[in-house]
């Protein structure tokens, strides 16, 4: 593979017409990361992510790979390949020149680019499916071939537009660490876009959270999640109770929320629902001011002291575990 690259963006804004997709955004990225453009629909992602591949053209601002300035280079001349949504691989290629097809339009001998793919097809562990077409495939395979042929090209940076979205829960899992073992031992910067937090903050060393066309945060997911800035970033990511209180607002995560039924020990709230979720028990409760609430109780301490939907209950959170928001 070729040598992994920082990739920085300096002021990179994208306008459709009047419509303003991703606003001026500052993001390094450096070498050999994996980094993951996380948000809801609309925030400017998968629009980041295309002018990264050159597949759409910046309004305005500089795309940096390394030392060279690409903003302006076709996708082919930029060092980096894409793993599109769809696969999109060619129903009429087997496996084998599906992934050699990049090679063969550059004109390189059919032996020398069998070989590579093979060499790649080992890597995604699709050897034996060399000789099939994609409609014999399942999708986790068609994936695999997807990867192989994006990576043939030996990028600097692969760039993966939601690849695991058409993929059952079970195989979504399965091929989070596929891609995370390809990652390492590639040893090049992958940029994958997502709206899973789960997804994100199981794969990435940086996540970048973004709302509106701008970057709402960025960090390690330990430190998105643990140290959420806005109430966007804190309810997006999940996990946490955003609460005001007599000095703002904080977050307060759904582990760190005592409940009990001594009703002098803290906040009045009502028991909305319980679920069992085996080692905790997931409580929605509703506070007096009419905030929802979530505590994750563990199995032990809500046998010790049950309650059920109805119950007025208290909620309580140590000063510690409450982190201001902007």
């Amino acid at each position: 593979m070729a040598e992994p690259a920082q990739l920085e963006l300096v002021a990179v804004t994208k306008r459709y017409g009047t419509t303003v997709a991703v606003d001026a955004i500052d993001l390094k990225i450096p070498a050999g990361t994996y980094c993951c453009l996380l948000g809801p629909s609309g925030c400017g992602k998968s629009s980041t992510l295309r002018m990264i591949a050159g597949h759409e053209i910046a309004s305005e601002g500089d795309i940096v790979l390394g030392p060279h300035n690409v903003t302006e280079l076709p996708p082919a001349k930029r060092g980096t390949a894409m793993m599109f949504q769809s696969y999109a691989l060619f129903p009429h290629l087997t496996v084998l020149d599906n992934v050699a097809f990049a090679l063969k339009m550059r004109g390189v001998d059919k032996a020398v680019r069998h070989e590579k793919a093979l060499k790649l097809l080992e890597l995604v562990a699709m050897t034996p499916y060399a000789g099939r077409l994609p409609a014999q495939l399942s999708g986790g395979q068609q994936q695999r071939v997807a990867l192989a042929r994006a990576l043939i090209t030996e990028p600097q940076i692969l760039l993966l537009d939601e690849p695991l979205s058409a993929l059952d829960p079970f195989l979504r899992v399965r091929m989070r660490a596929e891609l995370k073992r390809l990652q390492r031992e590639l040893g090049i910067t992958f940029i994958h876009v997502t709206h899973g937090q789960e997804e994100a903050m199981a794969l990435a060393d940086l996540v970048v959270l973004m709302n509106g066309g701008k970057i709402e945060q960025q960090g390690s997911p330990r430190e998105v999640f643990n140290k959420p800035r806005t109430e966007f970033v804190a309810r997006f990511m999940g996990g946490h109770n955003v609460i005001r209180t007599l000095d703002g607002l904080v977050a307060v995560r759904t582990d760190h929320l005592s409940v009990s039924k001594d009703t002098a020990a803290g906040r009045p709230a009502r028991v909305v629902d319980v679920e069992y979720q085996g080692a905790w028990i997931h409580a929605n409760l509703m506070a007096e001011d009419g905030t929802d609430l979530v505590a994750l109780v563990p199995e032990a301490t809500f046998d010790r002291d049950p309650f059920q939907v109805g119950d007025v209950v208290s909620v309580h959170w140590d000063a510690a575990a409450a982190h201001p928001l902007a």
